[in-house]
């Protein structure tokens, strides 16, 4: 495979590093629709409001919540922890289920599969131990299925790009 990295360095991210900008299906009218954490000086970044902006039909909807859902991984299609709706960057595989909360989330995990040596931060330095990458299903990891792994996020990423 040419091209691919050779080394993969695990930056730490967590799930709530991506969780500022979120692709998701309109509710309206199903086409591409974005969630975003709106700027307030009291709230902490994961419970501070977010709005549902939909370019194509005007949709916006407003999220002042105290608490979220259930993580996007948790069984079925994909949803967004504040208003439940699927999420865009997502597609079904042979192992399971491929999804992702924006483009930086499915570059993190493309480059994390393209990978030939994966290194994580030694055992010794402080900072978060399960991170991201630490928790992607064994078999995005697993070089048999590198091929399949990178023809899905190539698919999921043009999917954008067509509506976009």
């Amino acid at each position: 495979m040419s091209g691919s990295p050779v080394r993969f360095r695990d930056p730490r991210s967590t799930e709530y590093d991506f969780l500022d900008s979120i692709l998701v299906h309109c509710p309206r009218c199903d086409r591409v629709a974005r969630v975003e954490r709106q700027p307030h000086p009291e709230a902490r970044p994961l419970f501070a409001p977010r709005r549902l902006v939909c370019r194509s039909c005007g949709l916006s909807r407003t999220w002042e919540g105290r608490g979220i859902g259930p993580w996007a991984g948790s069984g079925g299609p994909a949803e967004d922890p504040y208003f439940r709706t699927r999420l865009w960057l997502q597609r079904e595989t042979r192992h399971g289920r491929l999804w992702a909360y924006d483009l930086r989330h499915l570059d993190l995990i493309r480059r994390c599969a393209a990978a030939d040596l994966r290194e994580r931060a030694p055992w010794y330095d402080t900072g978060q131990k399960m991170t991201l990458v630490a928790r992607l299903p064994v078999w995005i990891k697993s070089a048999k299925n590198r091929d399949e792994v990178l023809r899905t996020v190539d698919r999921i990423r043009k999917s954008v790009l067509t509506q976009g």
